[in-house]
């Protein structure tokens, strides 16, 4: 009995969804038979039935122009069709005004189903995630229950092939997982304990339990949906443009057929019905469907293909700004390099235990989340350190910690901040040849001097040559700013492929050339990991976050790219330029039909039925033009 309750709401949900078709082809069945009493005599009848046809394949537009003329106060393009089929049954084109309401019906639900297509590419997102889950509490064995029920802290069994229902963390078991719904990647990635899952992957292969962290409306998953859905609500400014030009153009329009409807009466000698004929015709064909389609279809589709390969555009806005980037400023650590350094060289001051300097500085850096104060604890942990002293900080942005441990005052962080004499003739010069080999190199410094010195590598990411190579071939500096030495810079510069860069930036000196740039270039776009690089994000015309699905780069930037891949810019830039090549096409070629159209009805070679069927083919070529922008390849 439910399974039968279900499928008849199913039914009634798929009549709903083609309600205007449905209502146009009834039309088009009275049209037929109204024509058909007209050809034998039966006048009356054939009126009967020719109103009929106006109402039910009329009756969806006439009231979407209506009400939104009320509610916004201003023309439309429906209200313009339904005048147009008004005005010819009115003079006794009745078969005429009948095949305008037809075509125009018909149109409308095939716009309507055009339009659908891009929300419905998001809408299969939000089935990917699961509504039940295997819920594991105790000794006792998994139930199955609804994801809606579950709560922190619970620990979900997933089964090879299942889809993840939470975001969480590996308890027990490891697995491949299948996260291309979230960044687009088509690699399964291997996963064990102690590694983050997210709602709507897939589980490919081992059974895992999991560790819930995040309420089901707070996934990753639902954020990216909502985010998407946020985006498609966004128009563009020249959306919002063509928007605004439609009400004084059909104005416009409106005053040239009141026009028609008397002085070629008078200049040109036509008679008072071919007069008010051709004015309905012009009614028809002068209207802008076509352009106000123009854009928004493109728009929507674009943003669901980003969607789906991993990039989130917050709107339309970003676009078009996109589609003109010029340079690109790109943060060197987690951007360019893998921003996870390692340790390659301790050097201590004579005198000084080195396990001793060293456990001093892992306390004073454990304390930071900065990747190289990281690198540094985790160096001290794999050299036996495992009690580090407790230490007291304050972190001074761009330059280093002060700790303080015991009592004892410490400096840790870059040349400049310890004393640049003093670290550069500290271990006879060690730091210039570090230095010279790409090696950011970080010194602690006590009452006495420096204490020790520490070098790290971060490696060059596999796909950033490759990327930087991308972006140059599409007409895009690319600028690489880093807070590392000139010499550091100019070693991972060289080899990502990277032509100009600033070293030795603090927070405030990247703002500082990002407006440099955005003077130089007008549309610069600026590329961090959505934390210590927001003042340049915000200042940046495009701000790009490379979060690998973090909560903070979804909320901080313009583009979020879900996995840290710095081709995927180069393939949003794509994106957004072959968006604005279909716009263009779009708005040339609608404004070129209506010329046409309207070129040919005062030469009297276009009739009602061909102008509706020009105009109306016009709207959903151009949509369907838009709809090319759900095609992977770009």
């Amino acid at each position: 009995m439910e399974y039968s309750n279900r499928e008849n709401i199913n039914i009634i949900e798929k009549i709903k969804e083609h309600a205007e078709l449905i209502a146009a082809l009834m039309a088009g069945i009275f049209i037929l038979l109204a024509w058909r009493l007209d050809t034998s005599g039966q006048t009356t009848a054939s009126v009967l039935l020719y109103l009929i046809a106006f109402c039910v394949g009329g009756f969806a537009k006439a009231k979407e122009g209506i009400e939104e003329t009320i509610e916004e106060r201003k023309l439309n393009v429906e209200l313009l069709m339904v005048l147009a089929a008004i005005g010819s049954a009115a003079i006794g084109y009745w078969t005429e005004g009948a095949i305008l309401i037809f075509i125009f019906a018909v149109s409308g639900a095939l716009e309507t189903y055009a339009m659908n297509k891009s929300h419905r590419e998001i809408s299969a997102l939000m089935n990917l995630q699961p509504e039940e889950a295997w819920l594991v509490r105790g000794g006792f064995e998994p139930m199955k229950v609804s994801v809606s029920t579950l709560q922190i802290g619970d620990h979900l069994l997933i089964k090879p092939g299942e889809r993840i229902p939470a975001d969480g963390i590996i308890f027990k078991g490891q697995s491949s997982i299948d996260e291309s719904a979230i960044s687009g990647e088509p690699l399964p990635i291997s996963k064990s304990e102690g590694d983050e899952v997210f709602a709507g992957t897939v589980n490919l292969n081992g059974a895992i339990t999991m560790e819930m962290t995040k309420a089901n409306s707070e996934t990753l998953f639902q954020k990216i949906i909502q985010l998407v859905q946020s985006a498609q609500s966004e128009k563009s400014p020249s959306q919002q443009f063509i928007e605004k030009f439609e009400g004084t153009y059909v104005k416009f329009v409106l005053l040239g057929v009141a026009i028609m409807m008397v002085l070629p009466h008078f200049l040109l000698g036509w008679d008072w019905t071919t007069t008010f004929y051709r004015a309905m015709v012009l009614l028809v064909v002068a209207s802008p469907c076509a352009l106000v389609a123009s854009i928004m279809p493109a728009t929507l589709a674009t943003i669901s293909n980003g969607a789906k390969n991993g990039v989130l555009f917050k709107g339309g806005l970003h676009l078009e700004h996109l589609s003109v980037l010029r340079a690109l400023a790109v943060d060197k650590t987690g951007t360019l390099t893998q921003g996870k350094p390692v340790v390659t060289d301790f050097i201590v001051r004579d005198g000084v235990e080195r396990k001793t300097a060293l456990a001093i500085l892992a306390g004073i850096e454990s304390q930071s989340n900065h990747p190289l104060a990281q690198a540094i604890t985790s160096y001290a942990k794999a050299e036996g350190i495992d009690i580090l002293p407790q230490a007291t900080i304050e972190d001074i942005p761009g330059w280093g910690i002060k700790g303080t441990i015991q009592n004892e005052e410490y400096q840790v962080g870059k040349p400049e901040f310890v004393d640049v004499q003093l670290a550069n003739s500290f271990a006879n010069s060690a730091v210039t040849k570090l230095a010279a080999e790409g090696k950011t190199v970080i010194f602690i410094r006590d009452q006495h001097g420096i204490v020790a010195l520490t070098a790290l590598k971060d490696t060059v990411r596999s796909e950033a040559k490759k990327a930087v190579t991308l972006l140059k071939e599409l007409g895009i500096q690319v600028v690489m700013l880093t807070g590392d030495n000139e010499k550091t810079a100019k070693v991972i510069a060289k080899e990502a492929g990277v032509t100009e860069y600033v070293a030795e930036c603090l927070p405030e000196t990247k703002v500082t050339e990002m407006k440099r740039l955005l003077t130089q270039h007008q549309f610069v776009g600026m590329v961090g990991d959505g934390i210590n690089d927001a003042p340049a994000l915000a200042t940046a015309t495009t701000g790009i976050a490379m979060g690998e699905g973090t909560d903070v780069a979804l909320e901080t930037a313009d583009v979020v790219l879900m996995k840290n891949d710095l081709s995927k810019i180069a393939y949003a830039v794509r994106l957004s330029r072959k968006m604005q090549r279909i716009v263009k096409q779009n708005i040339f070629f609608s404004i070129g039909v209506i010329i046409l159209l309207i070129a040919s009805n005062f030469l009297q070679v276009v009739d009602l039925p061909l102008g509706v069927i020009g105009h109306e083919g016009s709207t959903i070529l151009v949509i369907l033009n838009g709809l090319r922008m759900l095609n992977k390849n770009v």
